[in-house]
């Protein structure tokens, strides 16, 4: 099965964020992600939070409740509570919002997945996120645009086929986004990073 985290910035278009979800899935609630649960429609299996911004719920369903006070966030909280409960399968959703410190917390929760292995993406109202390495990902012509940021240091060995904008062993820093706003031209485009990582950003 795959694991749901949801947290609780503002989830808007709900039609297609619903499109997303599973009859399988495991789903874990942050918080204030009760919220956008209730929005969607679907039950948790697993609430975890300190409660600082939904009331505490009064339900049979099982409950971890955190210390205001702690290192981890809720969300990174609950991706190491699915960790330890063997899923391999991640998505985020309510995680990128109002709160730009806690979206880029939680673009850094995908690149923490990515390292142990695992598969993570992360969508909100307009986009889908996830972490490229040396294993090559997609991007269908369904997406608008979509960007390479070096998140972590800088990417080496970048390769975009299929795009209006292609590249060979190119080469991308943090400190210089021009990865910025691609097209795919055909049914598809591809990239690849050989050394270090990329967030992968798809625009709908």
């Amino acid at each position: 099965m795959r694991c749901v985290i949801i947290g609780g910035a503002a989830i808007n278009n709900v039609s297609a964020i619903k499109k997303y979800l599973k009859t399988d899935d495991y789903i874990i609630c942050c918080d204030s992600g009760l919220y956008n649960a209730q929005k969607l429609e679907i039950t948790p299996h697993l609430i975890i939070g300190d409660f600082d911004s939904h009331p505490k719920p009064d339900s049979d369903i099982e409950t971890i409740t955190l210390p205001c006070e702690k290192d981890d966030t809720d969300t990174v909280y609950a991706a190491k509570e699915a960790l330890s409960r063997g899923f391999d399968d991640f998505l985020l959703l309510g995680a990128a919002g109002d709160r730009l410190d806690h979206t880029l917390g939680n673009v850094s929760v995908l690149l923490n997945l990515f390292e142990k292995g695992k598969t993570a993406m992360l969508a909100d109202d307009f986009s889908e996120m996830e972490i490229v390495g040396s294993a090559p990902k997609t991007v269908s012509k369904s997406f608008s645009y979509f960007s390479l940021l070096a998140f972590c240091g800088s990417a080496g060995k970048v390769t975009v086929t299929g795009a209006k904008y292609p590249l060979e062993d190119a080469c991308i820093n943090c400190d210089y986004p021009y990865g910025i706003s691609n097209q795919v031209m055909g049914d598809k485009a591809v990239v690849s990073v050989k050394k270090g990582r990329l967030l992968l950003i798809k625009v709908r």
